[in-house]
């Protein structure tokens, strides 16, 4: 393994100069007071539901949104509200920058359809800053790190958020809290915090449907986001109900995972006013293999057990697909055996070519994905981590990487949801307003074109109704799965015996759920005269709007992953397509690229109960279901074809940015244990 040592990622010889004198480790900048528990009469009570599916529905929803309050959305004067976002993912229409000198956006978008759930998610890390510069009449609105921060002072070779740090730490993050903004004590950027906190808890408490129609769920919450070293350690933190602590939690507080649960149980979890959260990693594809290692080797084994069995009950799915990527799996890893996987190379931000692949980090982690650098890991990808679990669960008893799947946008526009491919109008405030900005062949996040990255993705919840208890059981037992923006419905259920003719029962998910788990189950232990489980997948396309219909159904697989006697990872890919068996050879399915219309035969829905032809008893394993569209344009491409093929941006013809697009769920696994 080539192993680059990434020191600074700017320009400027003053801010490496001020960095030498920074930690090399992040450390706590407690508030004072800190942040008080959370309190049981917060809770508040609600009708019940018209309407209840004891067999589940799905619910699609979006847990990763940010406004105004969030730093970088708002240092590309992006003004939307927790309110805007809340209205958008119900169907009205937002405004999107630019914003005139009114505030008002001077674009407008509105989603085809509106969706069931969505949170705010706002970076944690100085709103309270960002509030007290982007307001007129404070006491340092006219300071000048508000003016560097506003954009109307020079200060050349900083991103305008170092200016409203106290320190440097990780020697490229940034971190701690300045005086001249904060003033003695950091007590001003508190109390903005503090009403920033509660202006976005009101609207999530406004927008959450309350009455028997059950038509919306709004969560509280915000995001995490450790960028030390520019590697992306980054959560977001969703709660039950509204018992919400009185601050967010930032990396500036709790700089590590364990920093973060620990503290969220101290107050949440282990106080008895009814609240409970989970957190959720994102991007683990831009990491350098930091978000899922396994750091606490070192730890006596109590420690190591205690930091895993955090993880696991807080961590109970993690975001497989948004704006900057999709995080699945990727070919030619380190130590993963078992052949290439084709749809491996979907929507990839990093080491698209092999010209460009970065280094492997092998077993070790390094720095700078954010900007492109460093190592790239098998931890970067979900299929590999849970692995990497497996491996843990051998190794000390307990799997801290056992989660499902969910997807999300991570847009900084307020408008969560967006995520169809023939009306992309940008997540990034204004650095992406026009088809020519959002081609701009020039290198953007993790060194690579704006048009790498995608509308995002959609989380799907099987719950009993739209409520957040309902939902949020849906999280932690993990019967999620995430999709790359269509709204596919896909069941799976294991079980050590169901019958073959399933697929065409009326009883399939009663059978499922009688005589297994559904996704994000484990299995129990196997009766003594079975050889192998057994497991029935089902998924129906997305329909669409009829402007534009949704895309007819490719392909159906189950993916298997296992830790081996040999030390490697290991994955098999199964094609189940119950039309494959005894059929004639099928013509790849196709889009006419020139008009974007779909080409070949597809299915409305597809369905096989399988077992696994080398279960092995022995060996722990998990599974789970990919199922994928026929080819659609992308977003990119459908926007080139809008200019005169003479004027079309250098993007258009690069062979790194794709034409077409194969949409796709994946859902959470299920989990083989064997016997202790």
């Amino acid at each position: 393994m080539k192993r680059r040592v990434w020191i600074v990622g700017v320009t400027s010889v003053a801010f490496f100069a001020a960095c030498l004198n920074a930690l090399l480790v992040p450390t706590a900048d407690d508030w004072d007071p800190p942040s008080a528990p959370a309190q049981a009469s917060s809770i508040g009570v609600r009708e019940a539901c018209a309407h209840s599916s004891p067999l589940r529905e799905a619910f699609f929803g979006d847990l990763h949104v940010h406004t105004r309050y969030s730093m970088d959305a708002r240092s590309r004067d992006m003004l939307g509200t927790p309110d805007d976002a809340y209205r958008f993912a119900r169907g009205e229409a937002i405004g999107l920058g630019p914003f005139d000198a009114d505030g008002r956006g001077t674009r407008t978008t509105q989603l085809d359809r509106p969706l069931d759930f969505a949170a705010v998610t706002d970076h944690a890390e100085w709103i309270g800053e960002v509030t007290l510069c982007t307001t007129p009449g404070t006491e340092v609105f006219e300071s000048e790190p508000c003016q560097i921060f506003r954009g109307e002072a020079e200060a050349s070779g900083f991103n305008p958020v170092a200016f409203l740090a106290g320190r440097m730490w990780g020697v490229i993050g940034v971190g701690g809290r300045k005086t001249a903004v904060c003033g003695e004590g950091d007590q001003r950027c508190r109390a903005s915090l503090l009403n920033a906190w509660q202006t976005t808890q009101a609207a999530t408490e406004r927008w959450n449907d309350t009455t028997p129609a059950c038509s919306f769920t709004s969560f509280h919450g915000w995001e995490h986001s450790n960028s030390a070293q520019l590697s992306k350690i980054h959560r977001n933190v969703i709660f039950r109900n509204a018992a919400v602590p009185e601050l967010p939690i930032s990396s500036l507080e709790a700089p590590d995972a364990i920093d973060l649960w620990d503290r969220l149980d101290a107050v949440c979890a282990n106080t008895d006013s009814g609240c409970e959260v989970v957190t959720i990693p994102h991007n683990p594809n831009v990491s350098n293999g930091r978000l899922f290692h396994v750091g606490w080797k070192d730890e006596s084994i109590e420690e190591q057990v205690r930091r895993a069995r955090a993880r696991a009950r807080m961590e109970r799915v993690v975001e497989m697909m948004q704006v900057k990527g999709e995080s699945e799996c990727k070919n030619g890893m380190y130590g993963v055996v078992g052949g290439a996987d084709e749809l491996c190379d979907f929507e990839k931000l990093r080491g698209v070519g092999e010209d460009v692949r970065p280094d492997d980090c092998e077993e070790g982690t390094d720095t700078g994905a954010i900007r492109g650098d460093g190592c790239q890991s098998r931890l970067d990808f979900v299929r590999y981590a849970l692995v990497e679990g497996l491996r843990e669960q051998e190794r000390i008893g307990v799997n801290p990487m056992q989660f499902g799947f969910i997807g999300s946008t991570d847009t900084h526009n307020a408008s969560p949801g967006d995520v169809e491919e023939y009306s992309y109008d940008g997540a990034t405030a204004n650095v992406d307003t026009t088809p020519e900005r959002r081609l701009d062949p020039k290198p953007s996040f993790a060194g690579r074109m704006y048009a790498a990255r995608n509308p995002g993705g959609l989380m799907g919840a099987w719950a009993e109704e739209n409520t957040r208890d309902s939902i949020f059981d849906a999280i932690t037992r993990r019967e999620t799965f995430a999709t790359s923006g269509p709204r596919i419905r896909p069941r799976f259920f294991a079980a050590w015996e169901l019958p073959e003719g399933l697929c065409e029962s009326r009883e399939l998910v009663s059978r499922g759920y009688a005589s297994g788990v559904p996704m994000g189950g484990v299995l129990p232990p196997a009766p003594a005269d079975t050889n192998a489980p057994t497991f029935v997948a089902s998924v129906l396309r997305d329909a669409g709007v009829p402007a534009h219909p949704g895309g007819l159904l490719d392909r159906l697989q189950i993916i298997k992953v296992w830790h081996g006697e040999d030390g490697q990872f290991h994955q098999a890919v199964h094609d189940i397509d119950g039309r494959l068996a005894g059929a004639a050879p099928r013509e790849a399915p196709s889009v006419d690229l020139a008009t974007c219309q779909p080409r070949g035969a597809g299915a409305d829905s597809l369905c096989a109960v399988w077992t696994d032809p080398d279960f092995d008893s022995a060996r722990a394993a998990a599974y789970y279901v990919r199922a994928v569209e026929n080819p659609s344009c992308r977003w990119s491409w459908r926007q080139c074809l809008a200019f005169p093929e003479a004027e079309r941006p250098a993007s258009c013809s690069d062979p790194e940015i794709p034409k077409s697009i194969q949409e796709r769920v994946w859902t959470s696994p299920i989990w083989y244990e064997p016997d202790a």
